[in-house]
């Protein structure tokens, strides 16, 4: 009985998270998220916030969390059209969840002691460990 009820919880914790990875997962949507959580952006401001995303895969992934109801997308009509991105009510639920995420990327980086980068020096700094 002990090993059907372990199993059953395993299976579960399983599927809740693939359904929220799934949603969330992924090395862009969790960087996009959380420039949405602070405020509304434009296209070419998440592209430039988020150094290395491709122009394709930022539209691939927004589309994606507009498909979820976690990203609103508002289109005005204006030449040429002016289109911003923000969270859904939905979307801000999972603030806490990124915040928690980030704490946790902080207490990690002091215990291993990184450097912090600047985002506008992400892009040029090498990998840790890594060598060219």
């Amino acid at each position: 009985m002990r090993r059907v009820c372990a199993l059953v919880i395993r299976q579960r914790f399983d599927a809740l998270y693939l359904t929220s990875d799934d949603v969330i997962g992924g090395k862009w949507k969790p960087l996009i998220l959380w420039w949405l959580h602070h405020r509304t952006h434009r296209f070419a401001e998440l592209r430039r916030l988020i150094p290395g995303i491709t122009e394709k895969m930022l539209t691939q992934q927004l589309r994606e969390l507009e498909a979820d109801g976690i990203v609103h997308h508002r289109i005005y009509p204006t030449v040429p059209p002016k289109v911003e991105y923000s969270l859904t009510d939905y979307g801000r639920s999972l603030k806490r969840a990124l915040q928690a995420i980030c704490d946790w990327g902080r207490i990690h980086m002091e215990r291993i002691n990184a450097v912090q980068v600047p985002p506008d020096r992400v892009a040029k700094a090498k990998p840790l460990g890594r060598e060219a």
